[in-house]
């Protein structure tokens, strides 16, 4: 079950650029209501949630029951400009830091998987959970995305 966790993490920048193929620009930055994100602000958003995300797993890995930290990531959007900053630099800061955590994951083996880290929100997670949830958060923006080209879609032909 790790094994093919680790590889889906792997595979995160691929499909999330496969998801993205030959979208124009106003695709990118199409909101299909006014508390929704675009995919553009997708995007950033993946970037920095994966900072969150590896930070959190290396904590688990190095320290003894970390604190983690949680994040509003609406105040983030909105407080850091997501749909002013660059979609490409994000792409490429989520594939370097799944490229560098790689590694790191392949490595682990047998309890440590289960080393714990204290969310304040969520309780106590082990890294197989951590590295779970990091999976499906890309897996769950892909949906999300599918969901907006929709609505563009069913915009533009109005």
């Amino acid at each position: 079950m790790v094994k093919a966790l680790i590889e889906e993490y792997g595979s995160g920048l691929e499909r999330v650029r496969e998801a993205i193929r030959a979208l124009s620009e106003e695709e990118m930055h199409y909101k299909s209501g006014p508390n929704k994100w675009s995919i553009h602000e997708i995007i950033v958003h993946l970037a920095d949630a994966e900072l969150v995300g590896v930070h959190r797993m290396k904590r688990v890995l190095a320290e003894n029951n970390p604190m983690l930290t949680a994040y509003d990531q609406d105040a983030w959007a909105t407080s850091l400009g997501y749909s002013d900053q660059d979609a490409e630099y994000s792409l490429k800061l989520f594939g370097l830091m799944r490229e560098m955590m790689l590694p790191v994951l392949q490595k682990v083996e047998g309890a440590d998987w289960q080393r714990c880290g204290i969310h304040e929100e969520a309780g106590p997670l082990t890294l197989v959970q951590l590295l779970e949830r990091y999976v499906n958060h890309v897996s769950d923006h892909l949906e999300q995305i599918q969901r907006v080209r929709a609505a563009y879609r069913e915009q533009t032909v109005r």
